[in-house]
């Protein structure tokens, strides 16, 4: 690449809310148990791939769509935060 020229990465891809919940085992297949507890993150594939992204330092477009509910809140509010 020639010296002064300024490359960046775009991404075409999803936001989901990840769900982690917490049980005292694996339930076997097809059974359901009560949980004692959950958390959410931010995920997906396309979005990890942008967050990575701009962590190394690439300048980064990250392309998608979300809908106007607490799950697009939480995709804005973590890609304000990685900038």
């Amino acid at each position: 690449m020639a010296q002064g020229v300024s490359m960046g990465v775009s991404i075409l891809g999803i936001f989901v809310a990840d769900l982690a919940f917490r049980s005292g085992r694996m339930p076997q297949v097809g059974e359901t148990i009560m949980g004692s507890g959950f958390a959410m993150g931010p995920g997906g594939k396309g979005s990890n791939q942008a967050v990575a992204a701009a962590r190394a330092g690439a300048k980064t477009t990250f392309i998608s769509r979300l809908g106007q509910d607490s799950f697009g809140d939480i995709a804005m509010a973590t890609w304000a935060a990685e900038g």
